[in-house]
């Protein structure tokens, strides 16, 4: 079992079918994708003397090489890191080192933050740029023919933000993704050949893993010129090329409706919207609905357990007359087909219907574990099932609300932001004595950080400091748009900060700026 089998039989059946385009321009077909998969892999294998199993990096932007290299790497039988295109450098050379990755393939408009940090990770044999002339000879390999995989063979390993202030490494199987696309053929969409995968949102994530349904499907997979969402170019790529599938975060759904209300413009050719990643706001939802129609579908998933515990579908999200339709929507939906899904207490146990605890998950889309962290993979999956640190309570019906997130995790455009990162950061700077950071609610980008701050006696906290601190240590969009210094922390009597409080206090500010 091996992923690039999906590639491999395409493009041996369908060899003609157009296969990526950048914006509206024709890439390369089936058999001319497939084949530069098998000379990328004969590149890793024979020119960088690499192993199945060892690591490939990917960081790059939404680049058209970005299939090539990633059915390149499992062709090979080796491990994708896909990397987040926003981390700063330092973030990417620990993910570098922690995978030992052989081989990066950057692309063009990252390399340059991240050249001076490469000389220092000893296991790396190779880092190139698409685009380049280096690059092109990687064409000129020798292919070579899949290599087998058994199907508990890592594939994908996905780099979490992490709770401690460094990422831990999701080890995903060729056998948690193949799950994965049955999953999403069976609950989500059955991608037609006619159809398209349109790539508006990060293909390191969410929005690449959408590609592999298509390609079972020798679908076409178009890429925005962009590189980037921009409400108008998805809307002209969809009418151009048709039958267009998009995932994107729920601020993604808001902009894009607000777009086609604002314009008329015409949304017809969207045929699914996935959207997941954060919290969908039950007005928001129903004004997509309204503007755009019955085209959207809502996952609820992890990295441990991807695009793949709950899925609230197209048809409940447009059964208005349904008594608890309200309910519903405000749900992320039902257990997918291949897995189940409990919520429990801390001891596991199955709680009743109404009660809220920890959301569970058990399936062949559950993680391997996380890499070489044996400490956190046995407090992660516990008698088979995934402990998601998420919470929620199920109705009656099997839908499942969450109601927080235990791991108090910020969701901004799409990005998960854990506060402990930040924190640490900010606890560097001498005249920090405490800090606590949080989410609050933004209007575009679905929540926002606000981190709030207590000076040592006699200290000084100026913000432009703060936020020069931050941008030195971690990506951009984590640091805080507030700084907000205070007196204290507001803190529980076991001396525990409380942080629902201080999320209550910006919640009251809101209410009483909008009254």
């Amino acid at each position: 079992m091996n992923l690039a089998h999906l590639l491999e039989r395409s493009a041996r059946i369908y060899p003609d079918n157009p296969a990526v385009f950048l914006g509206e321009r024709l890439i390369c077909d089936y058999r001319g994708l497939g084949e530069r998969a098998a000379r990328i892999a004969g590149f890793l294998t024979g020119r960088l003397g690499l192993r199945p199993g060892d690591r490939v990096g990917l960081f790059m932007t939404n680049v058209a090489e970005y299939l090539e290299l990633l059915y390149g790497t499992f062709h090979a039988g080796m491990v994708a890191v896909p990397i987040n295109a926003k981390l700063h450098p330092r973030e990417v050379e620990y993910i570098l080192e922690n995978s030992e990755a052989s081989a990066l393939f950057v692309s063009a408009d990252l390399a340059e933050g991240l050249q001076p940090l490469l000389g220092g990770l000893k296991n790396l044999r190779a880092a190139l740029r698409p685009g380049t002339p280096e690059y092109a000879e990687v064409y000129g390999a020798a292919p070579m023919a899949v290599v087998h995989r058994e199907p508990d063979d890592i594939a994908w390993l996905f780099y979490t933000s992490g709770t401690t202030g460094r990422p831990k490494g999701v080890m995903l199987t060729h056998r948690n993704l193949m799950t994965m696309v049955s999953c999403h053929c069976i609950d989500v969409d059955a991608p037609r050949m006619e159809d398209c995968a349109l790539y508006a949102a990060p293909m390191s994530h969410a929005a690449g893993m959408g590609n592999f349904p298509h390609m079972i499907a020798a679908a076409r997979h178009v890429i925005t010129t962009s590189g980037s969402f921009d409400p108008e170019e998805v809307l002209s790529l969809a009418r151009y090329h048709g039958g267009a599938f998009m995932f994107g975060a729920p601020t993604m759904v808001k902009r894009l409706a607000d777009h086609v209300e604002a314009t008329g413009a015409d949304p017809s050719g969207l045929r699914s919207v996935l959207y997941g990643g954060g919290p969908m706001y039950i007005e928001d939802i129903k004004q997509a609905l309204r503007v755009m129609g019955q085209r959207f579908v809502q996952i609820f998933g992890q990295g441990e357990s991807p695009m793949t515990i709950t899925v609230l579908s197209r048809r409940h999200l447009g059964d208005t007359g349904h008594p608890r339709y309200e309910q519903r929507i405000a749900s992320v939906g039902v257990a997918q087909s291949l897995v189940e899904v409990r919520v429990a207490d801390e001891d596991g146990r199955t709680l009743p219907v109404g009660e809220i605890g920890e959301v569970l998950v058990r399936g062949d889309t559950v993680m391997k574990g996380y890499w070489r962290n044996p400490e956190a993979t046995a407090k992660a999956i516990r008698g088979g099932w995934l402990f998601t640190g998420d919470m929620g309570c199920m109705d009656a019906d099997g839908f499942l609300t969450l109601k927080d997130r235990s791991k108090d995790m910020i969701i901004s455009g799409g990005s998960n932001i854990y506060p402990r990162e930040v924190e640490e950061v900010l606890l560097q700077h001498p005249d920090v004595l405490e800090v606590s950071v949080v989410g609050r609610r933004h209007e575009e980008w679905g929540e926002e950080v606000v981190a709030f701050v207590v000076a040592r006696s006699g200290g000084r906290l100026r913000t432009e400091e703060l936020d020069e601190l931050c941008l030195r240590n971690i990506a951009r969009f984590k640091r805080p748009r507030q700084y907000r210094q205070v007196a204290a922390l507001p803190k529980s009597n076991y001396g525990k900060i409380l942080k629902t409080r201080l999320r209550e206090m910006l919640a009251e500010e809101e209410s009483a700026a909008g009254a």
